[in-house]
């Protein structure tokens, strides 16, 4: 199915020309990062997101909520397919928070987009819920720092996995979680597929050891700051990387926040235990 293209620039405040060039990924990238928060909320309720394109359009799009990688990054490309760009899909694992030594599955979508007339692809990702996502698309260039301001990224080469016959890319930002570059993610260029992700959703949303399943965790990025809430941990990250944190009181001003703060509207009735 193709994506209704009018209401999801609509969503995410975008107006320009349709067509498949570097300014039009770019700002579409930060626009649809810019709009839409990051939430699991379908998995603390209980249930696996469903990640069709008609659903993804009544929640993200025409509903007022948000979503993870998954919704995120299908979503795109639907509108990325319709602007008239071609993409390979892609998984990660998630190296924010692992340990020397951890081998952490691969959960995370994210995706390389080609972009006529540029010798090599960009990786895209508007999915990736933390304060070292990507702004805009980098190419996929090593060893090269990107300013997509406020923030820094970039990509650092390796050898391949264990068994494997190609190169590991990881993702760094800097400052993020340190002062220097911190990885964020490492991937490989193998594409997957969307029946892959299925399995994967699932998995995350309903494995009840998956952190996703355990507690809201959402995440909202404006062109000032920065928004997360973990649990009923509120944390403000400016521009400039100075950070306020609080503890919400109750489930009731978990909602408020939710709506107040990231803008997501939920249908009345729901409780959260954040």
């Amino acid at each position: 199915m193709k994506i209704d293209l009018d209401a999801y620039l609509a969503r995410i405040g975008w107006t320009g020309e349709r067509r498949p060039t570097l300014d039009v990924l770019r700002s579409v990238h930060r626009a649809h990062l810019t709009s839409i928060p990051f939430e699991n909320l379908e998995p603390v309720l209980g249930s696996a997101p469903s990640l069709a394109l008609p659903d993804l359009e009544a929640k993200l799009v025409r509903g007022g909520r948000g979503g993870y990688c998954y919704e995120h990054n299908t979503l795109l490309a639907a509108a990325l397919t319709a602007l008239g760009f071609r993409y390979t899909l892609l998984t990660a694992r998630v190296l924010v928070g692992a340990k020397p030594g951890d081998i952490r599955p691969r959960t995370h979508m994210l995706m390389l987009t080609e972009v006529p007339g540029e010798s090599v692809p960009y990786v895209t990702d508007v999915g990736f819920g933390s304060i070292g996502s990507l702004l805009d698309p980098v190419p996929l260039v090593a060893d090269t720092e990107f300013a997509d301001t406020p923030r820094r990224h970039r990509l650092v080469l390796g050898d391949p996995p264990r068994g494997g016959t190609l190169p590991l890319w990881t993702l760094q930002a800097h400052g993020a979680d340190s002062d220097g570059w911190d990885d964020q993610y490492a991937f490989t260029v193998e594409p997957f597929e969307a029946p892959d992700y299925e399995v994967i959703n699932w998995h995350i949303a309903t494995n009840p050891r998956s952190p996703f399943a355990q507690g809201v965790y959402v995440q909202r990025t404006l062109a000032d700051r920065h928004l997360s809430l973990s649990g009923r941990t509120l944390t403000e990250t400016a521009a400039d990387g100075t950070r306020t944190e609080r503890e919400l009181a109750d489930a009731d001003e978990v909602l408020a926040v939710l709506r107040e703060e990231f803008a997501i509207r939920l249908p009345d009735g729901i409780r959260l235990d954040a």
